[in-house]
């Protein structure tokens, strides 16, 4: 199979009919593409079967202005493209699909509200490396279609008509959005109909990530003790253990809703996070600080885990968030790893709380680690996220291309896995320094390509 990129033009409808392309010669030969056959088209979902006329002295694709809006393209563009001699197959793309939870065309300059840089970005992105992606939400699944609307950035937001992607990037913030009947089928629907790649398909939670990962002999040496809470017997049990443990919601995010119990002078402390710090309540009794938290549990599940001593920078607990990715072969590598500070009043490291971000060499060459700890965590914490990364692979049937793994050292500088988000902040894991296109969504692009075969 040949490949290249391609410069993809349009031209009237008066000189070029719908059902034949012009390519330049130089390409032709390259592709190893018959002259005057006819081939198929494919770009995404779309196919159609067209005749190729050569051009001399030029190496574009030029198609008609009516197939140049069946296929969803308004602008020139550079495409990557294979021939297939076998199938007869033209191949355009790849075409990614990215699905994002809600859209704002009120508001041109922000229509995807606080992603729209990181859409912006993606898509200059696709257009340096011959890929065209495209926006859109679970309301464009609603009625049953082959084709999708979906966003383009072309000197400003439009919404176009275009072919089911090869790709699917999900990026659906909230588990009640991504478990609606119309996205679940419409998934099932392309896999089966177009074998269109969907990754990141589903969220991971917490609970569901600690059994799967204590499976693997390895793995279990980064994992604190950690169970469903189900009830004060459980609760007493970890108490009695540790000197404090963390109490997290199952499907909870930004460091909402997590509790921390720890043993005070005759009876217990409770540590709450809140938008404006940490509320401390003292209770004389396990008995009566559970009597408080009963009623959260009717509405949220709660893990229960093991507190650690984290190391620290000024008295203030400090934790990792890698960036783990699939590459351009398919294979998991590491694109960034950030230590997280936590805020003046909480005890908790996100950003959303009030974290700070430095580099790990930063972080831990401040801390209060053991010395030979230093040396050797800054090799230690990408192998233990990779390790984790394919943990997850191997043990959680579901297909993801990237995951945000947070890690945290204790004051001996031994490795734990605090948690693993499938649907990683586009904000949270900036690289400190600030360039153009990110590391994180050219690799996205690269293994959207390897998952398309262009």
């Amino acid at each position: 199979m040949s490949q290249l990129k391609i410069p993809v033009q349009t031209v009237h409808s008066g000189i070029l009919q719908e059902n034949a392309v012009m390519l330049g010669e130089k390409s032709m030969k390259r592709l190893k593409i018959p002259a005057h056959g006819t081939i198929q088209l494919t770009f995404g979902s779309f196919r159609q079967e067209v005749t190729v006329i050569p051009v001399p002295k030029s190496d574009s694709l030029r198609v008609s202005e009516g197939l140049a809006r069946r296929l969803g393209l308004r602008q020139r563009l550079t495409l990557n493209a294979s021939y297939s001699s076998g199938s007869r197959n033209l191949r355009l793309g790849p075409l990614i699909g990215v699905l994002v939870s809600r859209d704002h065309p009120e508001h041109p300059d922000r229509v995807f509200g606080q992603i729209t840089m990181f859409c912006r970005e993606l898509t200059n992105a696709c257009h340096a490396q011959g890929a065209y992606v495209y926006f859109f939400t679970p309301e464009a699944l609603e009625t049953r279609s082959t084709t999708i609307q979906g966003w383009v950035y072309d000197e400003g937001w439009r919404k176009l008509s275009l072919p089911v992607a090869d790709v699917i990037n999900n990026r659906l913030t909230t588990r009640k959005v991504e478990n609606k009947p119309s996205v679940q089928h419409f998934l099932a629907d392309v896999k089966s109909r177009y074998g269109t790649h969907f990754f990141n398909e589903k969220f991971l939670d917490k609970t569901e990530v600690f059994e799967a990962l204590a499976q693997d002999p390895a793995l279990q040496r980064y994992l604190p003790e950690s169970h469903a809470l189900n009830g004060f017997a459980i609760l007493k049990k970890m108490c009695s253990n540790y000197p404090s443990v963390f109490l997290k919601p199952v499907r909870g995010s930004l460091g909402k809703g997590i509790l921390r119990i720890s043993k005070e002078d005759g009876g217990y402390r409770l540590l709450s996070t809140t938008p404006l710090g940490t509320r401390k309540q003292s209770y004389p009794s396990l008995t009566k600080l559970f009597g408080s938290i009963a009623p959260k549990m009717k509405t949220t599940r709660y893990q229960i885990q093991q507190g650690l001593p984290l190391m620290e920078l000024g008295r203030r607990p400090v934790d990792f968030r890698a960036l783990v990715q699939k590459n351009g072969t398919g294979k998991w590598g590491v694109t960034s790893i950030v230590a997280r500070t936590a805020g003046s009043n909480h005890f908790v490291s996100n950003l959303a709380r009030g974290g700070t971000l430095s580099t790990v060499r930063e972080a831990i060459g401040k801390s209060n680690l053991p010395p030979g700890a230093k040396e050797s965590s800054q090799v230690q914490l990408p192998r233990a996220a990779l390790a984790i990364a394919r943990g997850v692979e191997t043990y959680i049937p579901a297909h993801f291309g990237e995951l945000g793994i947070d890690l945290a050292l204790d004051q001996s500088g031994r490795i734990w896995l605090l948690e693993v988000n499938s649907k990683p902040s586009k904000n949270d894991n900036t690289p400190l320094n600030d360039q153009k296109i990110r590391p994180s969504v050219k690799q996205m692009i690269l293994y959207c390509r390897y998952l398309a075969g262009l």
